[in-house]
């Protein structure tokens, strides 16, 4: 799975793509990332909780990209963490991702 790494490219996805929100995850989208093939991030914010806190939810995250066959072709994808995102399933999280994919026509 191809991530985003760098900090211009976070910058840019920001910036210019357009942002959909779910009680367990928020997404940001950009089409046409110029890149052959497409990425993803997973971002839980400090705010969140402490790093055990973070990282479970970054993994739930991860599962649930998967199970949707992120990344897509011409697509950079943020994926943020909620609070809910902890206490739920990675199939839970995938339904409400899928949804989001799906207004944010990239499904």
């Amino acid at each position: 799975m191809e991530t985003i790494k760098s900090k211009k490219d976070f910058e840019k996805v920001f910036s210019c793509g357009r942002r959909y929100g779910h009680a367990l995850v928020r997404v940001t989208v950009l089409r046409g990332n110029g890149v052959q093939g497409g990425r993803v991030a997973f971002i839980a914010a400090k705010r969140l909780g402490n790093a055990v806190f973070r990282n479970r939810c970054k993994r739930v995250l991860r599962e649930a990209a998967r199970s949707c066959e992120l990344p897509r072709d011409g697509f950079d994808i943020l994926l943020f963490a909620t609070r809910g995102t902890y206490d739920s399933s990675p199939a839970e999280v995938a339904t409400a991702l899928g949804g989001l994919l799906r207004k944010a026509r990239v499904a």
